[in-house]
Parts: C-alpha cells; sequence; structure tokens
C-alpha cells in the first residue's frame, strides 16, 4: 500500500511539472480522451480560470456542478490537484464562504497556490496531507467534494470516516470518480487499466455504497454520467450526513 501511494504520488507530482514547464496532465488512460480533463467543464467555466489550473485538471467529472454550493458554505475538495475545483467553489460560495484543497503532491500544491494567486481569490486555502487523514477539525465542513480520486485511495473506509467526521451535522458529499459495474471482479477491474490511471482502484457501485453506509452517511445516490472503460463509469455520488 505504501509503495502504491509513492506510485501515485509520482504520477502527479510529474503532471504538475508538465503544467508548469507548459504541456498538459491527464488522469485517464488515454491523454487525448475527453472522458478525463478539463473537457469535462463548461467553456465559460474554463474562461474564467487561469490557464494552468485548466490545464492541470485530471478529473472525471465536474463536483462543482453537482455539489449545489451555496454563499457562506465551506467546502473541502479532496486531492485538489491544481486547484480547479477548489477556484471553481470558492467563487460559487463568495467572500463569507471558503474553499480548502488537500493534496498530498508538493508539486501540486505549489501550482494550485500559484493558480489562487493568478485568479486573485481569497477565500482559499490548501493544505498538505492524505485524503485518509484530513487535517481539520471535526464538524468544519459543509460540503465535500471530490474529482476522480477517491479511487486512488489505498483505504478508502479511511477516507469515507474522515469525510464523515470533517462534515458537519447536516452537511453532504458531491462527488466525482470511476466506478465499476458490480459484476466485474478486483481482477477484471484491473485488466481494463491501471490503478494510477484512475481504473484498477475503484469500487463497484455495491462496495462504494456499502462503504458510505459503513461510515454512517445516508441519502446515498451513485448516479453513472459516461463509460471510461467497459464496465467502468464516471459517476456522480452524493451523500449526507444526518443531522
Amino acid at each position: 500500500m505504501t509503495d502504491l501511494r509513492e506510485t501515485v504520488r509520482r504520477r502527479y507530482a510529474a503532471a504538475a511539472l508538465e503544467v508548469t514547464s507548459g504541456g498538459t496532465g491527464c488522469c485517464g488512460p488515454a491523454p487525448a480522451d475527453v472522458d478525463f480533463g478539463s473537457g469535462l467543464y463548461a467553456a465559460d467555466e474554463r474562461a474564467e480560470l487561469p490557464v494552468d489550473a485548466v490545464a492541470a485538471s485530471l478529473g472525471c467529472g465536474n463536483p462543482t456542478a453537482v455539489a449545489d454550493l451555496h454563499p457562506g458554505e465551506h467546502v473541502l475538495d479532496l486531492g485538489s490537484g491544481g486547484g480547479i475545483d477548489v477556484l471553481l467553489s470558492a467563487r460559487r460560495v463568495g467572500p463569507a464562504g471558503k474553499a480548502y484543497g488537500l493534496d498530498m503532491t508538493d508539486e501540486m500544491l505549489a501550482l494550485a497556490t500559484a493558480n489562487a494567486a493568478k485568479a486573485g481569490a481569497t477565500n482559499v486555502e490548501f493544505l498538505k496531507g492524505a485524503i485518509e487523514s484530513i487535517p481539520l477539525p471535526a464538524d468544519s465542513i459543509d460540503v465535500v467534494i471530490s474529482n476522480c480520486v477517491i479511487n486512488l485511495s489505498t483505504d478508502k473506509p479511511a477516507v469515507f470516516a474522515e469525510t464523515f467526521r470533517v462534515l458537519k451535522p447536516g452537511g453532504r458529499i458531491g462527488v466525482s470518480d470511476v466506478v465499476a459495474e458490480d459484476t466485474l471482479s478486483p481482477a477484471q477491474r484491473a485488466e481494463r487499466g491501471d490503478y494510477v490511471g484512475c481504473i484498477a482502484g475503484a469500487l463497484s457501485f455495491a462496495e462504494y455504497r456499502a462503504g458510505l453506509e459503513a461510515a454512517g452517511f445516508t441519502d446515498i445516490q451513485l448516479t453513472p454520467t459516461h463509460l471510461v472503460a467497459d464496465g467502468m463509469h464516471s459517476a456522480i455520488v452524493r451523500a449526507a450526513k444526518p443531522v
């Protein structure tokens, strides 16, 4: 598990450095595949952000479009990368709210901090840490978002438990992630793509639901949006922490 996490860290550190040097990064199995990356954001959203934030988009969806953010809320993005979802969230919650980004990669944090400065965003904060051990107090966040990152975790029960802990009672999650059809075994998922490419580590729909329920979440909804590989879907995941 430690070796796998380090492999993930190196992959995304390299992606950040590539963007910094003028290239682009991508999470998916094929860099040109629009099922991953900035093509999943509307043109007006991309236009209002720094170029490097858009270029560093590695996700499989657009969680800010489904999280139903409101002015004054505090939002946490798990695995915030170059900061695209943090910056979009910061605009939606306004000056009375705040958007946090959590990432374990120094290179991504440096890129995200630079992007926030370029965007003139003052209600954002980027934190270094693992999504399995979130460095924020309990009951402090209204909404947790994430974009194709939870599937990369080697300890998903810890991610769900930590997410539940930091949410306020009545808080919610709005996550985009890769989810496998229930008929696919772990070996079959691995045949469709590697772990770092956001495929092999994906939970099935039943496993995802069970993991959220075990952490205490209710009102769980998993909605597939498009295929990213045979039997593998980008999906919108919503759930709530009971009041």
